[in-house]
Parts: structure tokens; C-alpha cells; sequence
């Protein structure tokens, strides 16, 4: 029964070890604070720059990274996408001001790459997720939300939410 004892024992302190060790993946931003207000600077009323973000270590089979930023206050069905993101190096730990990922989908207005947030009226929360994926994206260039939506199932290993407000 001692031996029993303490060979528990020992599975709850590695298990506890290990629990310690998997830390979530966490994304920030240096720009704004979490539910924070975004700097005019990254907005259409301003420089219409990417911020700058920041994320901790993913889980280790973590083979890309991807990136969406979306406002689901945009009066218009499903919210409007600002910006899609995809295969970012799963070293990467973060995005400079201005910085692209390497490959970028279609935003709402039907374009590639980064546009700010332009609420047309009131306050509104965009939503900044990072996934870490156990394998690249197959996406082309250009592709919409609904088909990189698709192209995540299956492959997201962490996830991590950022949201900024910003008032027209």
C-alpha cells in the first residue's frame, strides 16, 4: 500500500510539472491593452497600420501560425473581416508595426492584406486571433474568410483572443 501511495504521489507531481509546463498561448499587443482602446494611428481615420503584436510559445508540434482580425459589430451579416493572415513561421513571435505575414487573404473589401478599423458609427470590438497549427495552411493568396475558417478545422492546436475597441 506505500509503494502504491507513492508511486501516486509521483504521477500528481508530474502531471502537476507538466501542467505547469503547457502554458497557454497568449497574444498582446504593445500598441493597445486587452479590451483596450486601438490607437487612432492603426485605423482608417489614421496611418491605417497594422499594430505591432506579440505572442508567447506555442505547443510544441506547432508547425505555422495564422492570424485573423475581425469586427462582428459591423452592421453587415457575420461582421467584417480587416484582415487574414497565414504562414507565419511557428518561431515567430510576434509582428512588427506595418509587418505582413507571408501570405494574406481577402479582408471585406475583397482585398489582400490589412485594413484598420472604420466603424460607421458607435464603439466596436476587433477581435485579433492567432491559431497555432500543426501543419500550414492550403490556402491561395486572396482567400476569404469562409474558406480559411475551412482550412482551419482540423489543424488549430491554440488559439489565442485580443480585442480591441475603437468609436467612430
Amino acid at each position: 500500500m506505500g509503494r502504491l501511495l507513492a508511486a501516486l504521489a509521483l504521477a500528481a507531481v508530474a502531471a502537476s510539472a507538466a501542467g505547469a509546463a503547457a502554458k497557454p498561448l497568449r497574444l498582446t499587443s504593445p500598441a493597445f491593452a486587452s479590451n483596450g482602446a486601438i490607437p487612432e494611428r492603426y485605423t482608417c481615420h489614421g496611418e491605417n497600420l497594422s499594430p505591432a503584436l506579440r505572442w508567447t510559445a506555442p505547443p510544441k508540434r506547432t508547425r505555422s501560425f495564422a492570424l485573423e482580425l475581425h469586427d462582428p459589430d459591423a452592421p453587415l451579416r457575420g461582421g467584417f473581416t480587416h484582415w487574414l493572415g497565414w504562414g507565419i513561421k511557428p518561431g515567430a513571435r510576434g509582428l512588427a508595426t506595418g509587418a505582413r505575414p507571408p501570405i494574406e487573404g481577402a479582408n471585406g473589401s475583397g482585398e489582400p492584406g490589412y485594413t484598420g478599423p472604420c466603424p460607421p458609427s458607435g464603439v466596436h470590438r476587433y477581435r485579433f486571433t492567432l491559431f497555432a497549427l500543426d501543419a500550414p495552411l492550403r490556402l491561395k493568396t486572396g482567400a476569404d474568410r469562409a474558406a480559411f475558417r475551412r482550412a482551419l478545422k482540423g489543424h488549430v492546436l491554440a488559439s489565442s483572443l485580443l480585442v480591441g475597441r475603437f468609436a467612430a
